[in-house]
């Protein structure tokens, strides 16, 4: 049976990404104030806050909800991330705004938007110590486990889990971009905050996912 869960009526998973991310709020910033400005996690709870509000109580569907999130992020917060955010939220809604349902392959294919949307504003590269380091082997794991013929649930499973291995390898490297570039090797052994609330978003994602291809039947 093909896994599919419905578009219509999902906005309520960029709910449950928004509620981590306020949860991660203060470890957030604490991460970003050892290399940045030390306001990623204000920035972003305020902004993810900000959408889920909008959406909460209306049965908007996905790509609704991560319309709503993208505008916000993108005109609403301060900061450098909002719009690399708001441009990866903006191209996944626009990628399925179309779909009645949504499977493995359109899935990939949404994250493939956002991804492009990213690295083409973001003028970074995996290893530069930024959100793509979660972000790009997170999606790398989802079309490699989709591609061996395995559940949806399974591929999401392990999006998660590259996203949080992503993260973790951020500690040893050394900012190239951005504020935390000018310290050189002194960024080294920290987390990059960008990174960490990537793997916050994805793991989240992958668990939002999940439930909806539960409760839809999916198999």
């Amino acid at each position: 049976m093909q896994q599919t869960f419905p578009n219509a009526g999902s906005g309520e998973i960029v709910i449950g990404l928004a509620e981590q991310i306020i949860a991660n709020r203060a470890y957030l910033s604490e991460i970003d104030g050892k290399i940045g400005d030390g306001d990623h996690g204000v920035n972003m709870a305020k902004g993810f806050g900000i959408a889920a509000e909008r959406i909460r109580g209306k049965p908007l569907s996905l790509s609704e909800g991560f319309a709503v999130l993208g505008d916000v992020l993108m005109g609403e917060i301060g900061g450098s991330m909002g719009p690399l955010y708001g441009m990866m939220f903006t191209q996944f809604s626009e990628a399925i705004e179309q779909l009645k349902n949504i499977d493995a392959e359109s899935f990939a294919a949404m994250l493939d938007r956002g991804r492009e949307a990213v690295e083409t504003i973001g003028a970074a590269r995996v290893g530069d110590k930024t959100l793509l380091d979660a972000l790009v082997p997170a999606i790398d794991a989802f079309r490699t486990v989709q591609a061996e013929g395995r559940s949806f649930n399974q591929a999401l499973d392990a999006m998660a889990a590259a996203a949080q291995n992503g993260r973790d390898s951020t500690r040893d490297l050394i900012a190239r971009v951005g504020r935390a570039s000018r310290l050189g090797e002194r960024s080294r052994g920290v987390l990059d905050a960008g990174a960490t609330s990537c793997a916050i978003i994805m793991t989240a994602l992958a668990a939002g996912v999940g439930e909806r291809l539960r409760t839809s039947g999916a198999r």
